[in-house]
């Protein structure tokens, strides 16, 4: 039972108050078929959109089956709606982009049935108006009275208590306006159907109840009904009607609909939406390949310039910045009066010695090697490079047959090269900062290196995991012209310079050519001749599989009867029983390799590349060896000679010279006594003495000397001791062994990908700084930071001016989104009405258009992600004209092209945030009479 109590609703336009209905009363049976009639203006079509919840009264109430609506808000009413009332429209109000099937689904879908249920229960109402077989056609394929049909089924599909028909053969012939009233008269049977018409034939004829308004007042009632009272006793009470739900995939599935309605008009939108997408996707291409080539250059750079660590430095950072401060004393100027010294050069002198420093790697590696440290999150591809310094010798025979050493090509000559040595061959030339850092070091400190490796071998950079014998940088960087890269411990390769060279030295240390031939070379340099070099060309084939002899430090010592130990990496034949022993490791050239053109970085300098498997074997060869097994066992006595190692008193030292003097043998004890004779000399000894002891043979100033050590009291012999004997110390024997730590690197490597790692990196050892102890503070040379600090900062203002430009494109395409949205709406507001004549919600209808921007949004993002995928095209070819090179390519990276695909998205749901909020607060009533 409807009841309809002295409800009254009034419109006001400014002044101007318009009384719809006033103070209408009545009451509907639970199935009766009422027809309301009355002059244009009498309020019929009001008390049908407030008896259907479309519009609301200003006074009394409405109580459905004793349900009151007085305190109903917005949410009620749409579950009124799409729970109890079926409409019936005169112009149909179907929604053309949709199947007619669809159309009568829909309010089911409101009412959150399930996807079988509600195609189910549409088709069966579509049957019941004989339409079964027109269930895929649109509306606009349909007659006027088979529209009116859908819509009656439409009514119906939710069973709802009361439908309500709004001038429903308005716009039929009298024929169709027959069956639709026979239709309606049919559904009357089991429900209330209330309908307005301006036929009253019709409504005569058909109508088991008629209602006259005029002046919003009811003049006639041809069936009044007036309730039981024990139906009127109890108060209407308040009560919801159920609650409507629309799935957000219904909504999508509207929007799609539509928009596929009006292709050509939705893809000019979408095109529209997506000029904005497009010239933010055309910036960040070309700074996508602006800035994969300014990484490159970086990582190139960085490659270059790794923040190298060494064992000893020095602090070239402060060098310079005392330096600057030197010259900025040296640019006062003095008064014309008198002379003025310049220190410059004396305090040049002191920074220099004073820069040198000793880095505790052991203790930075350790730091290192904590993943949990800082300093990882910025380690580049490469890895961080530990070097450490392996002692060994390289021999190999000339083609005359003569044994010739890696480093000096006689063999006899050991240690490190000479600083000429080395400027002859290029080494020093060639070698990377971390070596040239080191030769100066060993300048200023005397520092040599016992028995180190040759200076032309160098250990080829492995892969960042240390599981490849040769890294990235390495094998992009460098061309095998020859062979291949080492594979296994013992192979190793012949490295050449960019135009094939390799010095002339290390082709005569190798025994590429005849040791002859090398010392008549330096035989005419020192006589200032005319020197003949023979550069003759050598084949590849001459190189290959070629066989060198390692020998390890520790292996170049021979323990004699005396229990002591002999160096004889001097003596060749001791040299040649040793390479042809188990103890010497051949090494095989394998390949030739050399720089490629214009290569980013060249870390490896020219001559022989090793691997660092080769390194661990020297390593692990040391620390088993006999010589350095028997040094640890005693850490107080030399193994070399068995004198103690840093005597504690003056009687030990003098009992150590005598033992050093009886070990040695005629010729150097004669020639010790020559150097003692001539320091006396020129310190004002007797002369006569001296040039009598010049005129002895070896023999017999061997025995004076004896005898002289024989009777020298402890003074002397001590003086002795300090000048000439040298025990060295427990730590010297170990390394001239060639003992190596793996967790006390020589130098280490560190190497970034851009110019904001390397700096974090640099702040990371500043804090490691000052949390270690002094003893354990780094100091190193930060190269790239003194030549190129300003790059970042250029890099960074290129960025925030791209930032820039995408900022104002966004504002731009937001905007242009908001508006074509709006368009929408304005052009969907029937549509508006209907979905909430069916108890769609407000945001339901929210939802629709927020669909449908989301979709034009996406359909905008592809169309700019497709556009510009192909105009970079056109936009490569113009860059790689006019900067004349290829390196730099405008390209959409993948994950931009998806992040501005949703970003077109986002911004299309948020330019249409407001149209779409607009569309759901639209009056439904209004908004069905709009065309």
């Amino acid at each position: 039972m409807l009841q309809i109590q002295g409800i009254s609703k009034q419109y006001k336009t400014g002044d101007f108050v318009q009384r719809a209905l006033d103070n209408v009363s009545l009451n509907l049976r639970d199935s009766e078929f009422v027809a309301i009639l009355g002059p244009s203006g009498s309020g019929k079509t009001t008390l049908l959109n407030i008896i259907g919840g479309l519009d609301h009264y200003d006074s009394g109430d409405l109580v459905i089956n004793g349900i009151s609506t007085k305190q109903y808000k917005s949410r009620d009413w749409d579950s009124y709606r799409n729970h109890t009332i079926g409409f019936v429209f005169q112009s149909y109000n179907l929604i053309p982009h949709q199947t007619i099937l669809s159309n009568v689904e829909l309010a089911l879908t409101i009412s959150g049935v399930s996807h079988s249920e509600r195609r189910e229960r549409a088709r069966k109402a579509l049957e019941q108006v004989g339409l079964g077989e027109h269930v895929n056609k649109k509306p606009n394929q349909l007659s006027g009275g088979q529209m009116q049909r859908v819509a009656i089924a439409r009514a119906l599909v939710n069973d709802p208590d009361i439908v309500l028909a709004d001038e429903p053969t308005g716009a039929l012939d009298s024929d169709t306006s027959v069956q639709i009233m026979d239709l309606l008269k049919e559904v009357a049977k089991d429900r209330l159907v209330v309908m307005v018409t301006h036929n009253p034939e019709l409504a005569y004829q058909y109508a088991t109840r008629i209602v006259e308004l005029k002046d919003g007042v009811i003049r006639s009632d041809s069936d009044p009904f007036e309730p039981a009272q024990n139906e009127t006793a109890t108060a209407p009470v308040h009560k919801t009607m159920g609650r409507a739900s629309m799935s957000f995939g219904t909504s999508l599935a509207l929007s799609f609909n539509n928009l596929r309605t009006k292709k050509g008009r939705t893809f000019l939108t979408a095109f529209a939406g997506s000029i904005g997408i497009i010239g933010i996707a055309l910036i960040m291409s070309v700074s996508a390949g602006v800035n994969t080539y300014i990484d490159n250059i970086q990582r190139e750079t960085m490659t270059a310039y790794p923040i190298s660590i060494d064992e000893q430095t020095f602090d070239l950072t402060s060098m310079m910045t005392s330096g600057q401060q030197s010259a900025d004393n040296q640019g006062k100027k003095h008064k014309s009066d008198a002379i003025y010294p310049d220190d410059a050069a004396i305090k040049g002198t002191a920074s220099m010695t004073s820069s040198i420093t000793e880095n505790n790697l052991s203790a930075f590696k350790k730091y290192l090697d904590n993943k949990d440290s800082d300093i990882n999150r910025y380690i580049g591809s490469a890895g961080i490079q530990y070097s450490y310094d392996t002692r060994f010798s390289v021999f190999s025979h000339d083609p005359d047959g003569t044994l010739v050493n890696a480093d000096g090509v006689t063999v006899g000559k050991t240690g490190t090269k000479s600083m000429a040595d080395q400027m002859a061959d290029g080494s020093l030339m060639s070698a990377d900062s971390s070596t040239f850092t080191s030769t100066r070091v060993s300048m200023l400190t005397g520092k040599t290196d016992q028995n180190a490796a040759p200076s032309s071998f160098h250990e080829i950079m492995p892969g960042a995991d240390g599981k490849k014998n040769v890294g990235k940088v390495i094998s992009d960087n460098y061309e095998v012209v020859e062979g291949s890269w080492p594979k296994n411990k013992n192979e190793v390769v012949l490295v050449l310079d960019e135009n094939n060279s390799l010095s002339l030295t290390t082709v005569y240390e190798l025994g590429l050519k005849s040791a002859s031939e090398y010392h008549d070379m330096m035989n005419q340099l020192n006589s200032g001749d005319d020197v003949k070099t023979d550069t003759k060309k050598i084949d590849y084939s001459d190189v290959i599989d070629r066989t060198l002899k390692l020998l390890p430090a520790c292996d170049q010592y021979v323990k004699g009867d005396n229990g002591h130990w002999t160096y004889v990496g001097d003596d060749v034949d001791q040299i040649n029983a040793l390479i042809d022993s188990d103890k010497a490791i051949d090494l095989k050239i394998v390949g030739v390799v050399k720089p490629v053109e214009d290569a980013d970085a060249t870390p490896l300098s020219s001559g022989v590349g090793y691997t660092r498997a080769l390194t661990n074997e020297l390593i692990d060869r040391a620390e088993s060896s006999e010589i350095v097994t028997e040094q640890r066992s005693d850490k107080d006595h030399n193994v070399l000679n068995g004198m103690t190692f840093s005597p504690s008193d003056d009687a030990t030292k003098a009992q150590d010279a005598r033992d050093y003097v009886a070990s040695l043998g005629v010729s150097s004890k004669a020639q010790m006594a020559q150097n003692m004779m001539a320091a006396a000399g020129a310190s004002g000894g007797d002369s006569q003495q001296a040039a009598a002891m010049a005129q002895m043979g070896e023999q017999q100033l061997a025995d004076q000397f004896d005898a002289y050590i024989a009777t020298a009291d402890e003074a002397t012999l001590v003086a002795i001791y300090n000048q000439y004997v040298s025990t060295g110390s427990y730590n010297d024997n170990l390394a001239d062994f060639g003992v190596v730590s793996r967790d006390a690197p020589s130098s280490i490597n560190i190497y970034v990908d851009s110019f904001e790692d390397k700096n974090s990196i640099n702040d990371a050892i500043d804090e490691y700084n000052k949390t270690a102890k002094e003893k354990d503070k780094i100091t190193y040379t930060d190269y790239v930071g003194l030549m190129m600090n300003s790059v970042t900062t250029i890099i960074n203002v290129i960025t925030y001016v791209l930032i820039a430009f995408v900022a104002v494109s966004l504002v731009v395409s937001s905007i242009m989104i908001g508006i074509i949205t709006y368009i929408s709406v304005l052009e969907r507001t029937k549509e508006i009405g209907i979905l909430r004549a069916m108890g769609a919600s407000k945001r339901n209808v929210s939802n629709v258009f927020n669909a449908e921007t989301g979709i034009i949004g996406l359909l905008a993002g592809l169309i700019g992600v497709g556009a510009t995928v192909l105009l970079n095209f056109p936009i490569n070819s113009v860059l790689h004209h006019f900067m004349g090179t290829t390196e730099v390519s405008a390209v959409l990276p993948v994950g931009n092209a998806i992040a501005l695909v949703i970003l077109s998205v986002v911004l299309t749901l948020i330019g249409g945030l407001i149209p779409s909020r607009g569309a759901s607060k639209q009056d439904p009533a209004t908004a069905l009479r709009t065309e």
